[in-house]
């Protein structure tokens, strides 16, 4: 696709996204004709489709930003279609896709559209669709797996963590995040970040807050009862340790966020060499931090591992039920003020491997602080959040 033509797509799909309801009217349409070319496309979708459009229209942006590293966005789609074959999505779907996104741009336009958005649009559309029929055909492993809730405990009012046992071993990497379906909610699939390593007996351990409005998490903290069954997908994600590279590692994590960081320091935990790793805990309250004991426990039979606890509040809300004399060991050495904060008062940490684990905003204000102070950002870690 030559430069002329990317950038006239990039401005025309700029142009979509700034008009009122643009990325809306452009999906309706989309999804108007996947279904009128195949009605059965329908029951792989959600009854609700109202988060589509920003789905649809964020992966198309990520490919529009990278024609010219076409290698990223491949790999970006390709992966995308691993991901979809949970929803029982086939490698001759995406031509259907690819046909239906020309013809929404076309309504969309009416008679606006021109020779060079057809030739453009068109070129994006075969990229796209050749792409992720690819992954579709390069993954042969099982689409998901299932797993029988085996415990769920509340934690705190609005946290649950999770246990289940698949009926065979779910492949993740400590660090990864994988998609999980529950019976409450059928075919609204969500990200979870399994906060135990992987292990020859299918245990697999999640933890949990209620987003507000969030159908899922909802159902997870308030409706999973054990015995109920979980479909789980194939891993996704890049968080890992290096520990080869010869440098130390800092670990930053906010809430449930800290899953995929704990289920990293169990696994180093297995190993007697490791790098020195120091863990920074946050939260806006001290029950917040409702693992700090278990990782206290960890760091006192694994020397190189160092548990920092960062809290904004120094008490908890009024509402909450525990007494300060019920507070976890250690917390009285716990830090007071922002995460990311805190976290920089300390230096740059250049010379670590650094992940960071939460919310998009922690990580976004985390990222900026540290980079406030001189931290590499190349050197800085964190996977996309649910």
């Amino acid at each position: 696709m030559d430069a002329r033509s990317a950038a006239l797509v990039r401005a025309n799909f700029r142009a979509v996204l700034d008009a009122p309801h643009g990325a809306e009217r452009l999906i309706s349409a989309f999804y108007g004709h996947l279904f009128a070319e195949n009605t059965a496309l329908r029951e792989l979708f959600p009854p609700t489709m109202e988060m589509q459009a920003k789905r649809v229209t964020t992966a198309v942006q990520f490919v529009l930003d990278n024609l010219e590293h076409w290698d990223r966005a491949q790999g970006f789609l390709e992966q995308l279609a691993r991901d979809h074959r949970k929803y029982g999505v086939e490698a001759a779907h995406y031509d259907l896709a690819g046909r239906a996104l020309l013809a929404a741009l076309r309504t969309y336009h009416g008679r606006e559209w021109t020779v060079g958005l057809e030739e453009g649009w068109t070129d994006v559309a075969i990229l796209i669709s050749a792409s992720m029929a690819i992954g579709a055909n390069s993954d042969k492993s099982q689409p998901y797996w299932e797993a029988t809730v085996v415990g769920h405990r509340r934690v705190l009012e609005d946290l649950a963590i999770v246990r289940l046992q698949s009926d065979s071993p779910i492949p993740y990497l400590a660090g990864q995040y994988v998609p999980v379906m529950l019976p409450q909610r059928p075919k609204m699939w969500r990200y979870l970040s399994p906060a135990i390593p992987s292990n020859p007996y299918g245990e697999i351990e999640f933890h949990v807050r209620k987003v507000q409005s969030g159908w899922v998490s909802t159902a997870v903290v308030n409706e999973t009862a054990v015995g109920d069954r979980w479909q789980i997908a194939g891993p996704l994600g890049n968080l890992h340790i290096d520990r080869e590279s010869g440098r130390d590692v800092l670990l930053i994590g906010a809430g449930t966020g800290i899953a995929p960081l704990r289920a990293q320091l169990i696994e180093m935990s297995r190993s007697g060499v490791n790098p020195r790793v120091h863990f920074f805990i946050g939260g806006r309250y001290p029950c917040d931090l409702y693992d700090v004991e278990n990782m206290w426990q960890l760091s006192q039979s694994n020397p190189w591992l160092t548990v920092v606890p960062v809290c904004e509040q120094k008490t908890n809300p009024w509402w909450y039920p525990h007494a300060p004399s019920e507070e976890p060991y250690g917390m009285h050495r716990r830090l007071i003020g922002n995460l990311g904060a805190v976290v920089a008062s300390f230096g740059a940490w250049a010379d670590r491997q650094i992940q960071i684990a939460g919310s998009a905003r922690m990580i976004a204000d985390t990222r900026r602080a540290l980079m406030a102070v001189g931290t590499p950002e190349s050197i800085i870690q964190s996977d996309p959040v649910g």
